[in-house]
């Protein structure tokens, strides 16, 4: 027993010992995150803003900002192609000496860095998959109300696009989400998209299904019963707490005629 005693308690001076000798590293305030989009909606930007915030990650929304301090449009406008990797187009992020362009690559970054997705590669592809489906889901989203070009007002393809709706309402939403219920019914338990843990892709998720509601409300209704999982997510999402506060501040942008998500009473008859 009294050996014992003596090894504890050079066990304790070697401890003692090794926190004078090596003391724990300060703790460094956590990197400030730059998102450059467009300042006036939600968009594409949209998906990374909900997992920054999920996340308490602090970032400047850049565009947003006072142009005074180096914010503003312009100050996006003169970012964009400065750097040797430059982004096709917004969103993008910077995260000191990297600048990542696409969302779902800025959400691939993000989800490991903050819990947000699995840490096994095989995990973190999967959730990639799903982010990269909802991308396919918001495209085709916003080819309904400019189905002949980008550089053309809706009202010059007002006929097409009614065409297009049509086809979306009955057929592409339906086969989008049913895909995602599919997906939740087969996931482990824990009501999210890869079962216990929340990954951004559920939070996707979320801004792909109130982005249809707001555009299709009708078609969204008659579809409900038929994605319960995918509306539970939903749900889920919105009552997390910073989501919750998110999306009751100033931060979070409408939904408008201008962002992905439209509505347009006639593409979508009751």
């Amino acid at each position: 027993m009294a050996l014992f005693t003596g090894y504890a308690k050079t066990l304790s001076l070697s401890a003692w010992l090794f926190r004078i000798l090596f003391p724990s590293p300060p703790v460094l305030p956590r990197m400030t995150y730059h998102l450059h989009y467009w300042p006036t909606i939600q968009g594409r930007g949209e998906f990374v803003r909900l997992a920054l915030e999920e996340a308490g990650a602090p970032y400047v929304d850049v565009a947003r900002g006072d142009p005074d301090d180096g914010g503003g449009e312009a100050a996006l406008m003169a970012d964009i192609g400065a750097h040797d990797h430059p982004s096709f187009a917004p969103p993008y992020l910077v995260d000191g000496d990297r600048v990542i362009g696409q969302t779902a690559n800025i959400l691939l970054h993000l989800g490991l860095r903050h819990g947000l997705a699995p840490r096994a590669e095989a995990g973190r592809l999967w959730v990639n998959q799903l982010q990269l489906t909802i991308a396919d889901l918001v495209a085709e989203a916003h080819d309904v109300h400019h189905p002949v070009g980008m550089g053309l007002y809706y009202e010059d393809q007002k006929d097409e696009a009614a065409r297009r709706a049509k086809e979306f309402r009955a057929q592409r939403i339906g086969k989008y989400l049913g895909w995602y219920e599919t997906v939740l019914e087969k996931a482990p338990k824990g009501g999210w998209l890869t079962g216990e843990d929340l990954t951004y892709a559920d939070l996707s998720l979320f801004q792909a299904v109130e982005g249809l509601a707001y555009a299709f409300p009708h078609a969204m209704k008659r579809l409900a019963p038929k994605i319960e999982r995918v509306i539970a997510v939903r749900d889920a999402v919105a009552k997390r707490p910073n989501i919750a506060a998110y999306l009751k501040s100033d931060r979070r942008i409408a939904f408008s005629t201008e962002g992905i998500f439209r509505r347009y009473p006639e593409l979508d008859p009751a």
